[in-house]
């Protein structure tokens, strides 16, 4: 929770400087989270959950703001809400497929974790590319 405080703060600064191109590297710290905690030994973990933290307190700072600037005054409560509901669902989603990939596969949790980070920043280009 530190971390994430911490990160939230750089990560929202630099938000205000760059704007939403920032997330990509977020996603991209992100991706090396799953590998690190779950394949790695003590040290490495704790590298891991320093990372986690950090991927945390960028989506819980930048991702939030961002539907500030995408959205109208007029429509920024819908677009929230409809943030918020997505993010939860697709959050409890993850998770349970996570869940079944851990009881299944450790090694199939990492790669499953890696591939969706890396996923996302082909949808945060997008995003960059409709802004502008």
């Amino acid at each position: 929770m530190g971390v994430d405080a911490i990160a939230a703060l750089i990560f929202g600064r630099l938000f205000d400087k760059i704007g939403l191109a920032i997330m990509i590297l977020a996603a991209l710290l992100s991706a090396f989270f799953a590998p690190l905690v779950f394949l790695g030994g003590f040290y490495l973990a704790f590298l891991g959950m320093i990372i986690w933290g950090v991927s945390m307190g960028a989506q819980e700072s930048i991702m939030r703001s961002s539907i500030a600037i995408m959205s109208s005054v007029e429509r920024r409560g819908s677009a929230y809400g409809a943030f918020n509901t997505i993010y939860g669902v697709s959050w409890f989603l993850g998770s349970v497929l996570m869940g079944v990939l851990y009881g299944f596969s450790i090694t199939y949790l990492v790669i499953f974790s890696v591939l969706i980070q890396l996923l996302s920043i082909p949808v945060f280009i997008t995003m960059l590319k409709i802004k502008d």
